[in-house]
């Protein structure tokens, strides 16, 4: 009985030393998680911001909308993660005369060395258009 005691004793050190860089990884893989997510949701809302912006201006103003609507995302991004979105391109969408929308490229900062994220979001939709109605 004694003896069994006895060669138990630095298990609790061990079980230590090989479960804490398991732990650690999975905090540090939690953050980046989070990371990702908030950027990916921060080009979301900055897409949907200036295509809205483009939708509205591109009937009234068609040579100026593509730099009001970029201006609209750029400024949602400084207000919602300033430092978050890396190497961060705005750029104006026009498939065709109908439609119009922006596209927010980025990278996202990394936790671990090594690995590299980005994120790509667009937001595009129909031109807004004022039409009168005829009485008919």
């Amino acid at each position: 009985m004694g003896r069994r005691a006895y060669g138990d004793r630095g298990m609790s050190a061990i079980e230590f030393v090989f479960l804490t860089p398991v732990l650690f990884f999975m905090i540090f893989a939690t953050v980046q998680f989070g990371l990702y997510f908030f950027a990916d949701h921060v080009a979301q809302a900055a897409a949907q911001a200036g295509a809205r912006k483009a939708r509205a201006e591109a009937d009234a103003d068609p040579g100026g909308w593509q730099a009001k609507a970029t201006s609209t995302a750029q400024s949602y991004i400084d207000q919602l993660g300033p430092n978050l979105l890396d190497g961060r391109s705005v750029k104006p969408l026009q498939p065709d005369a109908a439609t119009v929308g922006i596209r927010v490229t980025a990278r996202v900062p990394t936790i671990f060395p090594g690995m590299h994220f980005s994120v790509h979001e667009e937001s595009q939709g129909p031109v807004e258009r004022f039409v009168p109605d005829n009485g008919g």
